[in-house]
């Protein structure tokens, strides 16, 4: 598996290869037709947001973005394909955002979670604050997470 910056052109595909990772955890289509706005990449977009995606044997089976302006940033977006979920990829673009992030002198990185991925982050690290509004569903509120990129769990569980 590596990691490449993504390419404006891949912004439909990696756009419904969110829709396809959010369906995983059993949301229904008129869920997920409320978010599709939100859940959307612009091919302008994938530089603007420093979008990176996991490839493995030249297939992409996920992505992840480092949003913002430092000191405060963002990991906007961080979806991985359902075939791909449980194989290390999610760990492997998180550790790639918080170098990212580290690199752009972020502190602190927040992550706006869906409430179905909080246990990952905390797993990587990462500490609920408090909670954000959703942009797609009036009145649901999403765990607000926040991670020192410099203190972030390591592959090897450090």
């Amino acid at each position: 598996m590596r990691i490449r910056a993504a390419r404006p052109e891949e912004a439909a595909m990696l756009s419904e290869l969110t829709l396809r990772s959010k369906s995983h955890w059993g949301y229904d289509e008129d869920f997920l037709a409320r978010c599709r706005d939100e859940l959307t990449l612009q091919p302008f977009e994938i530089e603007q947001r420093r979008t990176a995606v996991a490839e493995h044997q030249g297939r992409v089976i996920g992505f992840v973005t480092v949003e913002g302006d430092p000191p405060a940033g963002e990991l906007g977006m961080l979806f991985v394909d359902p075939l791909a979920i449980g194989s290390g990829v999610g760990c492997f673009l998180f550790q790639h955002a918080l170098a990212v992030a580290g690199a752009l002198g972020f502190k602190p990185l927040e992550i706006g979670s869906d409430p179905h991925a909080e246990p990952f982050y905390r797993a990587m690290g990462a500490t609920r604050v408090g909670t954000v509004p959703s942009g797609s569903i009036p009145g649901r509120e999403l765990p607000l997470m926040i991670i020192d990129p410099s203190r972030g769990r390591l592959k090897d569980g450090s």
